[in-house]
């Protein structure tokens, strides 16, 4: 990926070179002028251009029109605020106008280039029955790189949403016959937390509660329709970081931190909540406990760094075999649980000595060569009166006998 910046300061340029390499693994080419910008322009693609306004050779903001034309998304940090001039760029579909007041500006700037190539792969749904409102909210998000999807009420939003799951903001009008705003909010918190999803209101109503109301019934943020464009990009972005960082609390919380499969806490926690449902509906429950054979001798031999490379790529492997259908975790050293739900003993068995086979004759590829591992396992179905514990307990004998035997096994637990 590479980055453009047009400015004729040098103190500008190093600052704002320093700052993007800082926020990205990328390229950042420097133009002083016009001219130069243009035969790096031929000669480059790239993925966003910052330009100052005033340029030796272009002093009317020439080059703006220039990038545009190439369908480049454009940042203009300049140092001069001309009201009438940025309210021109913006209708000209700019990404930001921003004002070189201080080291801020730059930094801001740099993590709106890092935002923009996430949002790249942010899909937004936009409900709204004026198709005019949509169409306005849809340029102004797509000048931000989103992935956009429309709906004309909160009853085609709901089918929307359940079609596309991995939508991670909403943004919705108020007034829409059939299902209202507050009404979409209500049923969209029933399916998706505020973990998995966010919501800005919008309305055109003079009613000032309806802000509050919003956000009481479950949004994150408000705003109220005219609306200016940096106010609009402003809201979505802050709302979008919010919950980029409740997503890494909870994935620090939740997952290993070096597998990135589940880890022992959220694995107890989920599965205490699931037993008790399963023992309800008599339900079917297999759960395995797997462990990587002669693990020791890798971290001995090789060294902990080889040792972190097999256990990353065995957890891979792990997750590519059961994870798209059950829990994948990893509770503890070299050894790992799945959870296998809707799988008597039997059907869960079948599946892990497919996958130890596949495993012993599949070497995995570290820095010190290639490694044959094998890995042992027990697994035990749930009896309906067992917490997670007892079962994991049940599990963890049948491993002890699949190690006890050989190894490179899986071994049933006494039921």
């Amino acid at each position: 990926m590479r980055i453009l910046v047009v400015e004729d300061s040098q103190m500008v340029s190093r600052v704002m070179r320093h700052l993007i390499t800082q926020e990205l693994s990328c390229e950042v080419d420097v133009a002083p002028d016009m001219a130069s910008a243009k035969a790096l322009l031929a000669q480059n693609e790239y993925f966003v251009a910052i330009t100052d306004l005033n340029l030796p050779d272009a002093q009317e903001g020439e080059i703006v029109k220039y990038v545009l034309a190439k369908q480049i998304p454009c940042i203009v940090l300049t140092g001069s605020w001309d009201a009438e001039q940025r309210e021109r760029l913006l209708q000209l579909g700019i990404v930001d106008y921003v004002f070189k007041e201080n080291r801020f500006s730059y930094e801001y700037t740099a993590k709106l280039v890092k935002r923009l190539r996430r949002n790249q792969s942010v899909k937004v749904l936009v409900a709204d029955d004026s198709l005019v409102s949509r169409k306005f909210i849809r340029s102004l998000l797509e000048q931000h790189l989103f992935q956009v999807i429309e709906a004309d009420d909160g009853i085609s939003a709901l089918a929307t949403l359940n079609d596309n799951p991995d939508i991670k903001l909403l943004i919705t009008d108020y007034n829409m016959p059939g299902l209202d705003g507050f009404g979409l909010i209500i049923k969209v918190r029933e399916q998706f937390s505020r973990e998995e999803l966010a919501i800005i209101g919008l309305s055109s109503d003079s009613d000032e509660s309806l802000s509050a109301r919003f956000i009481k019934n479950g949004a994150n943020d408000f705003l109220q329709k005219p609306f200016v464009h940096e106010e609009f990009h402003c809201r979505v972005l802050n709302t979008l970081d919010a919950l980029d960082m409740v997503t890494r609390l909870w994935q620090q919380a939740n997952l290993d931190y070096l597998t990135n499969v589940y880890n022992r806490r959220y694995f107890f926690n989920l599965y205490e909540e699931k037993l008790t449902t399963i023992a309800q509906k008599q339900g079917t429950l297999s759960l395995a406990l797997l462990d990587i054979d002669l693990f020791k001798k890798v971290n001995d031999t090789y060294g902990h760094d080889v040792g972190d490379e097999v256990l990353i790529e065995f957890s891979n492997r792990l997750q590519q075999s059961f994870a798209q259908h059950f829990t994948v975790a990893r509770i503890g050293g070299e050894e790992f649980v799945v959870g296998f739900k809707g799988l008597n003993v039997e059907k869960a068995y079948a599946l892990l000595d497919s996958f130890r086979m596949h495993l012993e004759a599949s070497p995995i590829e570290t820095s010190k060569g290639m490694l044959r591992i094998s890995v042992s396992s027990g697994v035990a179905e749930f009896s309906h009166t067992e917490n997670v514990d007892e079962l994991l307990n049940r599990a963890d004998i049948g491993l002890y006998e699949a190690k006890s035997a050989g190894r490179n096994l899986v071994c049933i637990a006494d039921r």
